[in-house]
């Protein structure tokens, strides 16, 4: 399971026990040759400091599957995603008030982590010439000459509504997280462990939507709908962005793209493609009882970073709800904290998609220590997201999948309190939080996806972003699962 508590203000989750619980065991009898011995690169089950390195750098064995144990002529084919893109063991930011040791509490929770009264939040670690923190620096400098801006007020007006609840809620559940084990103070050797920077993995899959556009057009009565992987096999780059791509089996599989190699997880299927070449989703199931979306929002640091390609408010509403959507569907967004984003979802978005808004969740970030992996109270950077759930309304004329079957109305202001992966945007799983509020034999489709999830079907041109083989590696037995989050 991944959720290790549930209480009436929410859940605490294990992410990486639900990223392994999908199973990414591949086919007894697929025989897949086993690497040299001098080319197979030795790893433990539970990774020291020193053993903590970004997929870029490890040796290319290694990078594809590398932990392997030589039976024979084969590979043991058990894969487990690395625990150490979960190593977040203290807050990302400590506010000035925490630099000084404290004294131990009795009450269980986090630390409020407010700014000092001149925005003296501290990275750790990054010191200028005089001792002093540079991100300190930067916002005295910064805070002198500032004013608020309309969307800095509509912000602090947001977070004072929602404070009290995310404080108490999380510190319910961090309670119990530590009474369990799940979460547990930091040793010292926890402590000086950073946290892990991959360089660049995979292939350029966004390049490669674009590239897709100047492929020979397909005649859409001539061509599937989606293809079944078989076993491990190179799958033609048009073929993949033209159609759903499916894995129907009760095992992984392994597809090569462009030279790299990534697992999909049973009983999920997925679309690699952008928005401008949805077509192939449309065609491929009738409806969905969920849809999970997670837009490229955009805002200033997207800009100034490049990071990832940004939608505007026009181009997210064009995203065909209605002709994806089953009768009472559930539809959830993640929004950013910019208030701008939340009002166009509720007041313009939702709307325009005949979805009626039920409810705002917030998914609350710590470290294994319990702690906010940024202060609160930050003006730099809250350590919560917002979550916005709906339900499609109107006249449908498809039947409600089995309609006799009772589900729980949607709660307002639930929490979801993770630790988050330190890999970019990887959010949480909703799967086994949303049980109760859907039907049994539910379709689910997750929109803008980076990875897979088992018994979803999941789109974007990034899809298999995070499904690469560097980011898993394979174990030696069984006996080692319990290191790698399954529960």
């Amino acid at each position: 399971m991944s959720v290790v508590h549930q209480l009436s203000v929410g859940w605490l989750l294990d992410h990486l026990s639900f990223i392994n619980k999908a199973g990414y065991r591949l086919c007894p009898s697929c025989q897949y040759p086993a690497p040299s011995a001098s080319h197979v690169a030795p790893v433990s089950s539970t990774p020291s400091t020193e053993d903590i390195v970004a997929p870029s750098t490890v040796d290319t064995t290694y990078s594809t599957g590398a932990a392997v144990e030589r039976t024979g002529a084969t590979l043991k084919k058990k894969y487990v995603f690395r625990e150490e893109f979960f190593h977040v063991f203290k807050p990302h930011i400590v506010s000035a008030s925490e630099q000084k040791p404290q004294q131990e509490s009795s009450d269980a929770g986090p630390r409020e982590g407010k700014d000092s009264g001149n925005g003296t939040e501290q990275h750790e670690g990054a010191k200028n010439s005089d001792g002093d923190s540079i991100a300190s620096a930067r916002k005295k400098r910064k805070r002198k000459c500032s004013v608020f801006n309309q969307g800095e007020l509509d912000a602090l007006e947001y977070h004072t509504k929602i404070r009290g609840l995310i404080l108490e809620g999380t510190r319910c559940l961090i309670k119990e997280g530590l009474k369990s084990g799940f979460l547990h103070p930091i040793s010292a050797k926890q402590s000086s462990v950073k946290n892990v920077v991959t360089g660049h993995v995979g292939c350029e899959m966004a390049e490669l939507c674009e590239m897709a556009k100047r492929f020979p057009s397909v005649n859409e009565n001539d061509h599937r709908s989606s293809q079944i992987i078989d076993e491990e096999t190179s799958i033609p780059e048009q073929d993949l962005l033209s159609c759903v791509t499916e894995n129907n089996t009760d095992f992984a599989k392994i597809i090569h793209l462009m030279g790299q190699k990534y697992l999909v997880p049973p009983k999920s299927s997925f679309l690699l493609s952008d928005i401008s070449c949805m077509q192939p989703l449309l065609n491929y199931k009738n409806k969905y009882d969920v849809i999970v979306i997670d837009p490229p929002w955009q805002n200033k640091s997207v800009k100034r970073s490049n990071r990832y390609s940004h939608l505007s408010s026009w181009q997210i509403k064009q995203i065909p709800i209605p002709s994806l959507a089953a009768p009472n569907c559930l539809v959830v967004t993640w929004v950013t904290n910019r208030q701008k984003h939340l009002r166009f979802v509720k007041d313009e978005l939702y709307p325009y998609w005949s979805v009626k808004t039920l409810a705002e969740w917030h998914w609350v970030k710590i470290a294994r220590s319990g702690e906010f992996v940024f202060p609160l109270d930050s003006s730099h950077k809250k350590p919560y997201e917002v979550l916005v759930l709906g339900r499609v309304q109107g006249n449908i004329d498809l039947p409600l999948r089995k309609s006799d079957v009772a589900v729980l109305p949607i709660p307002d202001h639930k929490l979801i309190v993770s630790i988050p992966c330190t890999l970019h945007s990887h959010k949480p799983p909703l799967t086994e939080i949303l049980t109760e509020y859907i039907k049994p034999d539910a379709e689910c489709l997750e929109l803008f996806a980076r990875c897979l999830q088992r018994g979803w079907t999941s789109w974007g041109n990034e899809v298999l972003k995070f499904q690469h083989i560097d980011y898993f590696i394979a174990l030696h037995n069984e006996n080692e699962v319990g290191s790698f989050g399954l529960i």
